[in-house]
């Protein structure tokens, strides 16, 4: 590839970041990286009826919290910005102009109750009202009236909105890397709209000068924006730019693999749609993210990766350097990728396993009030034990919590199945072995407990068992002996001496 890689991620700050539009961000960033190129934030506010207070923030935050921070935009200025649409309003009029002057584009005066009406009576026919060739000459725009009418509407201040001069029978040869070739009959496209009534851009033609401005290379969207590329192949021709390469990535489906993934999904089926917590600034509804959530930025970035993009082998563990290496927009699929919420914990539980105790430790005894004093290290030798089993820091307290507080309950069904007639004399026995035993080891342990058990041919379950329940409570947890070994001779004793006098 021998132009310098430029592309954009545009979103528009209207609510908080969905996963879908992480996902194309996110592949957007790796074409970047993999051709050495720059990866673009711009924010497309030119709807600003649509606009929501601290949205352009998420965007930026939720950026960074995945690892793949923009190169330019909003508080980065290159020598492309300004990276806000609003804050770029002043240029897009002189190029609608431009489109006009050039008969690529004309003015149209029609009210909104004409455009209805027509609407309307076409509904009535069982027709569909499209604004363009076949019916321009018969509406209010600078067509259809003598060019001393339009100049005197133009004088007299009347709203207009400036549409594009779609062609009569053309057919457009169109390229997408994803899809291939397309072909596009141009009778069945309508006249867009490119400038409003308000003096703002349309997306499409805000979009098309900015990515031309910006030296935009590829554009990477989403399918959505699929059958918006006519036109805007048509406003590059008409301007004598040259286009960029175009990607339409497929949709992200709903984990029952029909319909796009929407908010409502993850509502009703107990996942987040969203990278963090947003709290709507209006109606102070909270809705879910992923970091809350206690998944890691890494799991959501691998997860993500593999929704539309298939690397060719069965690989499905990727750092964020080896996707990188391995991306390539030719191997997206063109069909829509399922979303699966268990998938993605799974993805959590292997990242869960290359995190360092040490770190694991501190967010969990942050999250732990009742931890605050216990010692990092102790409980990072912990979490050593137990995170093979968790898929969230979350989880832990569940999987540890006797090593911070001896059980005062003892599973019910667990004891009636441990102890036996015999039980609490074999407690009273394993409690001096215990006792005498001086250089405190797992392999000690190991070694005179289970020495003791053989030379009295004692079932190891008739001990083992029993011994669990006065250390944890249940029949559940880690190796005993490594249990053990980290609360230490003492607690050991007295929870051993406890059951005995419990039970």
């Amino acid at each position: 590839m021998t132009k310098n890689v430029r592309v954009r991620f545009a979103p528009s700050p209207t609510g908080p970041l969905h996963i879908g539009g992480v996902r194309t961000a996110l592949f957007n960033y790796l074409f970047a990286k993999k051709h050495n190129g720059t990866f673009i934030l711009r924010i497309e506010d030119t709807d600003q009826n649509r606009y929501v207070e601290g949205a352009e923030q998420y965007i930026t935050d939720a950026l960074n919290w995945c690892g793949m921070p923009f190169d330019e935009g909003p508080g980065k200025e290159g020598s492309f910005g300004p990276y806000r649409q609003s804050e770029r309003k002043h240029l897009y009029k002189k190029y609608a102009d431009e489109l006009i002057a050039k008969g690529h584009a004309y003015y149209a005066f029609d009210t909104a109750e004409t455009l209805d009406f027509h609407r309307k009576d076409h509904e009535k026919k069982g027709k569909t009202f499209i604004y363009n060739w076949h019916n321009r000459l018969k509406l209010s725009n600078s067509l259809s009236l003598r060019t001393e009418e339009v100049q005197a509407k133009l004088d007299a201040a009347e709203n207009y909105v400036i549409r594009f001069k779609s062609p009569k029978d053309e057919i457009l040869h169109l390229k997408d890397i994803i899809r291939g070739d397309i072909k596009i009959d141009t009778n069945i496209l309508d006249d867009k709209v490119l400038f409003k009534s308000d003096g703002m851009p349309t997306y499409h033609l805000a979009n098309i000068v900015d990515d031309h401005l910006m030296e935009i290379t590829h554009v990477i969207r989403g399918e959505e924006w699929l059958p918006s590329l006519a036109l805007h192949c048509q406003l590059y021709d008409a301007f004598g730019w040259q286009a960029p390469e175009f990607a339409h990535l497929p949709l992200i489906l709903k984990p029952t693999g029909k319909g796009k993934l929407s908010k409502r999904d993850g509502d009703k089926l107990g996942f987040p749609v969203f990278p963090l917590e947003w709290k709507d600034p209006n109606t102070k509804e909270v809705s879910r993210g992923y970091k809350e959530d206690g998944y890691f930025p890494e799991a959501m970035v691998n997860f993500l990766s593999l929704l539309g993009w298939n690397p060719g082998t069965e690989q499905e563990i990727f750092n964020l350097e080896e996707l990188i290496n391995a991306f390539e927009l030719e191997r997206v699929n063109k069909s829509g990728a399922r979303f699966d919420p268990e998938k993605i914990k799974w993805f959590n539980h292997h990242y869960m396993q290359e995190q360092s105790n040490d770190i694991l430790a501190k967010t969990f005894k942050s999250k732990r009030p009742e931890l605050s004093e216990i010692d990092v290290n102790y409980t990072a030798r912990i979490i050593g034990l137990i995170k093979e089993r968790a898929t969230f820091v979350s989880d832990f307290w569940e999987l540890s919590h006797f090593f911070f507080t001896a059980p005062t309950e003892y599973d019910e069904k667990a004891t009636k199945k441990a102890f036996k007639e015999d039980t609490l004399e074999l407690m009273e026995k394993l409690k001096s072995i215990i006792l005498h035993i001086d250089d405190f080891t797992v392999e000690n342990l190991q070694n005179d407990i289970k020495g003791w058990i053989t030379e009295n041919n004692i079932g190891f379950g008739k001990v083992m068992m029993p011994l669990r329940i006065a250390l944890v409570g249940a029949l559940q947890g880690p190796d005993v002996f490594d249990i053990m070994f980290i609360i230490g001779k003492n607690e050991t004793v007295e929870r051993v001496q406890s059951v005995i006098d419990v039970l």
